[in-house]
């Protein structure tokens, strides 16, 4: 009989399953739209037959040696709690409110599950089978739509109090900066993720089109009339394309990443001197563009060396990319079954 483990990921779009064996060799992979505008009724009944046609389709390819399920892990978008396994997530998730996630998936299977905040999993995951290998301390680094962030210390995930996901991505960077959805100015999330890139760039692009309307600014260096930002609409300014222009030496994208690079290396450098971690492995489309912020965050980071050892901290990318959260979440269930 073949032992196996399901590790799920929900994000904000689509769900991942992944089946592997108690070694962390990925067996089966399926993926779909989550949909969670249809209701957790559906989503869930959607990740069930995902589920299912992993176990049936080892069935199928090697009747015998049928597969013995030893339990589920999910790695979900939060808010999550991972004590009570329910999942309370309408921003993400719409009409995901108070989705009792892990007792469905248990009463489904009869296995046990284990649910981890997504940022939480992939950290697991970049420990167990990706850059993390062989370092105690790792603290992972999410960067896309928003900011996302964990600790991973011997293993194990660092919780706060009554089980809590810590929020590093809301730590307040400037408290005159722009608003978030978390209530608070100027946190790291609104100055550093995707969208608040692609925010900073429209506004960038408005007043160098028009100087005057934007505030009787003095005129601008001439190359910055040269940035194809200026020739684009709003809406198809994202952070992927400023990053794009900024490899290409664009001089309006250079000067956006710039800036953005300098707000995110501050968020990195409070995250040395709070937890001085052995890794931080950053992570999420943002970082696909990570050499571009390195210089910055490198400059701005060892300002602190000498208060703690900010010199011996690496900082690299992720290995696993998407992979990350299934390979998370099916360590988490391991590490239960284990214990």
């Amino acid at each position: 009989m073949m032992d196996t483990v399901i590790g799920i990921d929900i994000g904000g779009t689509s769900v991942r399953v992944g089946r592997t064996d108690q070694q962390g060799e990925l067996l089966a992979l399926r993926e779909s739209p989550i949909e969670a505008r249809r209701g957790p009724r559906a989503g869930m009944e959607k990740i069930a037959r995902l589920i299912e046609d992993s176990l049936e389709e080892q069935g199928a390819a090697d009747r015998a040696q049928p597969v013995n399920l030893l339990g589920i892990g999910v790695g979900c978008t939060g808010p999550v709690d991972p004590v009570s396994g329910i999942v309370n997530n309408p921003y993400t998730l719409p009409t995901w409110e108070n989705v009792p996630l892990r007792s469905w998936l248990e009463g489904r299977f009869g296995v046990p599950v284990r649910l981890e905040n997504d940022a939480d999993a992939a950290a697991l995951g970049e420990y167990w089978k990706g850059a993390g290998q062989g370092f105690e301390r790792l603290y992972a680094i999410t960067v896309g739509t928003g900011i996302g962030t964990a600790l991973v210390v011997n293993g194990e995930i660092y919780r706060g109090l009554n089980g809590s996901h810590p929020e590093g991505g809301h730590q307040t960077i400037d408290p005159d900066g722009p608003q978030c959805y978390c209530g608070a100015r100027g946190c790291w999330e609104s100055l550093a993720s995707g969208p608040a890139i692609a925010r900073m760039a429209r506004e960038m692009v408005a007043e160098y089109r028009d100087p005057d309307e934007a505030g009787h600014r003095q005129p601008e260096p001439a190359e910055m009339r040269n940035s194809a930002l200026l020739e684009m609409d709003d809406d198809r300014i994202v952070a992927r394309t400023i990053a794009r222009l900024a490899e290409n030496d664009d001089p309006l994208a250079v000067k956006i990443i710039e800036r953005a690079a300098y707000y995110f290396s501050l968020g990195v450098a409070n995250i040395v001197l709070l937890f001085t971690p052995d890794l931080i492995v950053l992570s999420g489309g943002v970082m696909k563009s990570a050499a571009l912020f390195m210089p910055t965050l490198k400059e701005v980071v060892m300002r602190f060396d000498g208060i703690v050892p900010a010199s011996e901290v690496q900082i690299r990318r992720a290995e696993l990319g998407a992979h990350a959260g299934v390979y998370g979440a099916a360590y988490s269930i391991l590490q239960r079954l284990n214990r």
